[in-house]
């Protein structure tokens, strides 16, 4: 899932466009953004044109892909939940594997550092969230949580990890993070209900928390009680943010809502069913149905611009840009 907007330079010394909107990956001469999605239950990662909807290339992984978070233009790490795997891709030109980790448990979800080449990855029966180099593709450290970590997010400025505790989830651990490589547990929360995701916006100062047992979304602001409370589809729900946007899919409605970051609802689209997962770049949204195993495309209004099967069910996705 991508929620970041970044510029710098990838490991293999290409230039880097991850989140560019679109004129600017066009300036910057043979540049490909290309959407690559989970493909859970053929063991694959799928890549896709966004422009037209056509499937690019198929690249074999370990079993069950289920996650998939760019960390640069052309590096992503897939979590292999039932055998305990994190694979590091490279997407240039072909995608090529760099690695695959073991001394995992159930990786879940990961979330990038805004600077750095940093991945925070939750693993659920191990209660912990596990700091990766992605470059180096090596394990720098792993946190103790209080719970089945899941969703994950860290703010803007690196600072500050939350991370929700179960799939429907009474506690959101809080992570200082202001040493990059080193983040440590410094509290808990409760949150409104149940969490599900939580994802920072880009300023910063709200993070949203959706729901795992409710149609409701919160706005928290610091540490506290939520400022406002939304009402949302049918949980749970995923977040999606894009500047001023912030975008909430309900998979089991079949909706994605555009909100504007007060919350104030802008509007409804319909999307195919199982569509949870959300990401956004290229002046584009993109959602995978894990039942039905399309990708849709959004423009930056919510509003559905294409449909594509790609496999049969696909859990998630990401969008990166390769020469």
């Amino acid at each position: 899932m991508n929620r970041r907007q970044f510029l710098g330079v990838a490991a293999t010394g290409s230039l880097s466009l991850a989140f560019a909107p679109a004129g600017v990956a066009r300036r910057w001469g043979g540049i490909h953004p290309r959407v690559l999605a989970t493909a859970d239950l053929e063991s694959h990662v799928v890549a896709v044109d966004p422009g037209t909807g056509r499937v690019l290339e198929r690249f074999r992984t370990a079993p069950g892909p289920r996650s998939i978070e760019s960390v640069d233009a052309a590096t992503v790490v897939v979590g292999h939940t039932e055998i305990g795997v994190v694979s590091i891709l490279v997407a240039a030109g072909g995608i090529g594997l760099r690695a695959e980790l073991e001394g995992f448990e159930e990786p879940r979800y990961a979330a990038i550092h805004p600077r750095r080449w940093i991945a925070y990855v939750t693993d659920s029966a191990r209660e912990e969230v596990v700091v990766l180099d992605a470059v180096e593709a090596r394990i720098l450290r792993r946190v103790r949580v209080p719970g089945p970590a899941r969703h994950i997010s860290v703010s803007p400025d690196g600072r500050t990890i939350w991370t929700v505790l179960g799939n429907a989830a009474a506690r959101i651990a809080i992570l200082d993070a202001r040493d990059a490589r080193r983040p440590r547990l410094t509290r808990t929360i409760t949150p409104a209900f149940l969490a599900h995701d939580v994802v920072f916006a880009p300023d910063g100062r709200t993070a949203w928390v959706t729901s795992g047992d409710e149609g409701r979304v919160a706005l928290h602001r610091g540490e506290g009680r939520p400022a406002r409370t939304l009402a949302a589809g049918a949980p749970p729900q995923h977040v999606a943010f894009a500047r001023a946007k912030a975008f909430v899919a309900s998979g089991d409605d079949g909706t994605v809502r555009r909100h504007r970051l007060d919350g104030s609802l802008v509007r409804e689209a319909r999307v195919p069913i199982g569509s949870y997962n959300v990401a956004f770049g290229l002046d584009r949204l993109v959602t995978p149905s894990l039942g039905e195993g399309t990708v849709t495309f959004l423009d930056r209004n919510a509003r559905v611009t294409a449909v594509r099967k790609v496999a049969r069910a696909a859990h998630d996705a990401c969008i990166v840009y390769a020469a």
